[in-house]
């Protein structure tokens, strides 16, 4: 079967640049890898189908004596063995695809050719839990927290090297972070495993730190805590969490409120809500009482009389602040009707002659028993 044409092959036009070319073929190595068309019996001889057609149109001098003479160019003896360049199909298969090989595997491998030349690494980012009161997350506050983390050590200024030295290269990858090896037709990259990436290695390490550039220990911090902040706000400290390696770059601080339960008030978003347990008697005649306020405060509320058990009276304003301003929620009053006990034998008296003369005083109680005796009725019928 006569070969398809290299350029049909990945998908080009004969006047390709070498750019172009090489994001066909980028594209066409994802789309056949072997490993990745493991249900597709045709995937591997397609893969080196494209493998054999960029080995030929990378090259410049290859593609021009492609370009004039067509498959011809690489025949009877002028490539050898019919092979274009006169190689093997193991060393195409390599040479081709090690130019491609960081963008197709970089984000498994770890970011790419020379991606562990960094003479630095960023420090990590840590976490805080906070506790606070719902008084405040009500005002806001400035509150101190000691956070046990990575800083830079002050006896090599965070190099890793005893006296400051610069870090020299490392000859096992040549500072790549990173070694490869070629093992039939794939190519495995891994870490170094002489600097652990980082592509350089500290002759005389630090005795303060062992090399590491960094040292354990805990530091006091200042956090100013927003009015209005509820369970699960984070509040983040940009370059305070754990200091970098050998001098990189800090991580950052992430803070996470858990605001406790409170005795009194319970709160949904910036609305609070409070039970306020009133007796039998004040419910019944009306009148007014105090209740407590977020703030400390007191504020007036006039019962209507009649009043029962899960009546909600709104306070305005009285709530929550919003977090990024926007005012504060409200504040619900819910009335509980409290039944008295251990009753003297006066009050006794007292609530059953109340009793007697209370029969057009609970309308509610009227109308549910004359329902029921309805539906007796209806059952004996």
């Amino acid at each position: 079967m006569s070969k398809r044409d290299y350029y049909d092959v990945l998908g080009l036009s004969k006047g390709a640049s070498a750019d172009e070319i090489k994001k066909a073929y980028r594209g066409k190595a994802k789309e056949l890898h072997p490993d990745r068309n493991a249900d597709n019996p045709d995937a591997e001889a397609q893969f080196k189908e494209a493998n054999e057609a960029y080995e030929v149109l990378k090259d410049a001098e290859k593609k021009a004596a492609y370009d004039r003479f067509g498959h011809a160019a690489f025949e009877g003896g002028m490539g050898g063995g019919g092979r274009p360049g006169g190689m093997g199909g193991n060393a195409d298969f390599a040479s081709a695809f090690s130019d491609v090989f960081d963008d197709l595997f970089g984000d498994f491998m770890g970011g790419g050719r020379g991606g562990g030349r960094q003479r630095a690494a960023r420090g990590s980012d840590l976490r805080y839990n906070l506790r606070v009161t719902l008084e405040e997350a009500y005002g806001g506050l400035q509150k101190t927290i000691n956070v046990p983390t990575s800083v830079q050590c002050e006896k090599c200024s965070g190099s890793g090297a005893e006296g400051g030295a610069e870090p020299t290269t490392c000859p096992t990858c040549s500072g790549m972070g990173k070694v490869r090896a070629t093992q039939g037709f794939f190519t495995v990259e891994r870490t170094c495993p002489t600097c652990s990436g980082l592509g350089q290695i500290i002759q005389n390490p630090c005795t303060g730190c062992g090399g590491n550039g960094r040292v354990q220990k805990e530091r006091a911090l200042s956090v100013n805590i927003p009015a209005g902040v509820e369970t699960g706000t984070r509040i983040r400290l940009a370059g305070e969490g754990e200091a970098g390696m050998r001098g990189g770059p800090p991580g950052d601080l992430y803070i996470f409120i858990d605001v406790t339960p409170h005795k009194i008030f319970e709160r949904e978003s910036t609305e609070l809500h409070c039970r306020v347990p009133v007796s039998m008697a004040a419910a019944a005649l009306g009148g007014d009482i105090e209740v407590p306020t977020i703030d400390g405060g007191r504020s007036r509320v006039k019962i209507p009389s009649g009043s029962q058990s899960g009546r909600q009276m709104r306070l305005r304003g009285k709530g929550m602040p919003a977090l990024r301003g926007g005012g504060h929620g409200d504040m619900f009053i819910e009335l509980a009707v409290e039944t008295p006990v251990n009753l003297t034998a006066r009050q006794k008296e007292l609530l059953r002659e109340f009793e007697d003369l209370s029969e057009d005083n609970n309308p509610e109680s009227k109308s549910f028993f004359s329902s029921v005796k309805n539906f007796w009725d209806s059952m004996k019928g």
